[in-house]
């Protein structure tokens, strides 16, 4: 086996494993659903959801603010239309903070401008069956936070990172989904004030491999968003 070969069967491999771990998560999503308060406040997306420490971090704030967490990790608009009761409609929230998409953009497969277009017409599809289904359900859209395409970026398979999800596409997809948000009479929130360096570029103390955040990153997006969550 030459090492194009072994690197197509790591990859199935590990394509794998994260389909079997996204799918444990949907699963533990559905049981836990019914145990849920109802009429609370709830987030939901991709990673850049799922790895946000909201319950540490309001504990820390001396906040009983009730939030559920419904973020799966790798998701893209796709997926959630294909697991809206688990991810969204389960909770019945009053409240929703939505971040989905960043995965659709940082596909390589086709350039942005296609990924871009498909993607909103699936976030689209979300927000519709939201209103149908809550209309009565506050929904903020969450801008897509900056990434670091220079300090972190890991060796190998990182070199395809940023090809298209990039700090000059995504102030692009923000603005789009900004004007979803006006058509479906939803809010979009910039919360991302602070997360930058001198070169807009997320700063390299916040974040992992230069797309994905610590808490201390996470924090100043809170801090941010304190008006939106009553804080």
């Amino acid at each position: 086996m030459n090492d194009a070969e072994m690197e197509k069967l790591v990859g199935e491999v590990m394509q794998g494993m994260t389909q079997n771990e996204q799918n444990t998560k949907v699963e533990r999503f559905r049981v836990l659903n019914p145990m849920a308060k109802k009429g609370q406040i709830l987030f939901t997306g991709s990673s850049l959801m799922e790895q946000f420490p909201i319950q540490e971090l309001l504990m820390n704030m001396g906040s009983d603010l009730v939030i559920y967490n419904r973020g799966i990790g790798g998701y893209t608009t796709d997926d959630m239309l294909a697991h809206m009761e688990e991810q969204v409609f389960g909770t019945e929230p009053s409240v929703i903070f939505i971040n989905i998409g960043t995965n659709d953009l940082g596909n390589n497969s086709q350039p942005f401008e296609v990924q871009l277009e498909k993607m909103l017409g699936n976030y689209e599809q979300i927000l519709t069956q939201i209103r149908e289904r809550l209309p009565q359900t506050k929904v903020y859209m969450m801008a897509y936070y900056p990434v670091n395409e220079t300090d972190k970026v890991p060796e190998g398979w990182g070199a395809g990172l940023f090809v298209n999800r990039n700090n000059r596409n995504l102030p692009v997809a923000n603005a789009a989904v900004k004007v979803l948000a006006e058509k479906m009479g939803n809010t979009y929130i910039d919360v991302n004030e602070g997360l930058t360096d001198e070169r807009g570029m997320l700063k390299a103390e916040y974040t992992v491999e230069g797309i994905h955040m610590y808490a201390n990153g996470y924090r100043v997006v809170l801090e941010n968003m304190k008006p939106y969550l009553g804080l």
